[in-house]
């Protein structure tokens, strides 16, 4: 996982409309980068739905939100429609800001071994700064715990 402080590696990737985005785009603007492993799954549907309902307050704060997966553009625009999520989604299935970033690692899961992505969130700050390094985040209270950090409340 990179270190808070360290220059946020810029990337760029194809939203769920299949735009191009690049994390430059936000200079100037505090952004919360999640990473999940995939669209759909139980956690990450949580987790993103956590995000939707919050996505007022940091809209309110000028914070951008962005969650990025390997997943494909088609199953991002899915995912979005489905759960009506009003925040960028970013495709990466060549893993390059997923490997970046330093979320994709070897899990291990009833004793077998592969490869995929730790969920893990970022706050990069107006400058492009990595502010805070969140590894192994949980999915029903990311959004809450950064929301709180972000705006100075306490849960």
């Amino acid at each position: 996982m990179l270190e808070a402080g360290t220059k946020a590696p810029d990337f760029t990737l194809l939203d769920k409309n299949g735009e191009q985005i690049s994390l430059s785009d936000f200079l100037g603007k505090k952004v919360v980068l999640y990473f999940y492993p995939k669209d759909n799954t139980p956690g990450c549907s949580r987790q993103a739905c956590a995000f939707a309902q919050s996505y007022e307050a940091f809209k309110n704060n000028d914070i951008i939100v962005i969650g990025i997966s390997k997943d494909s553009v088609a199953s991002h625009l899915k995912f979005a429609q489905k759960y009506e999520l009003p925040f960028i989604l970013l495709s990466d299935p060549e893993l390059q800001a997923i490997q970046a970033y330093d979320v994709w690692k070897e899990k291990k899961l009833y004793g077998k071994t592969s490869f995929g992505v730790v969920r893990s969130t970022y706050i990069i700050d107006e400058q492009g700064i990595i502010e805070k390094a969140m590894p192994k985040v949980k999915p029903d209270t990311n959004a809450a715990e950064i929301l709180a950090y972000l705006t100075g409340d306490t849960l």
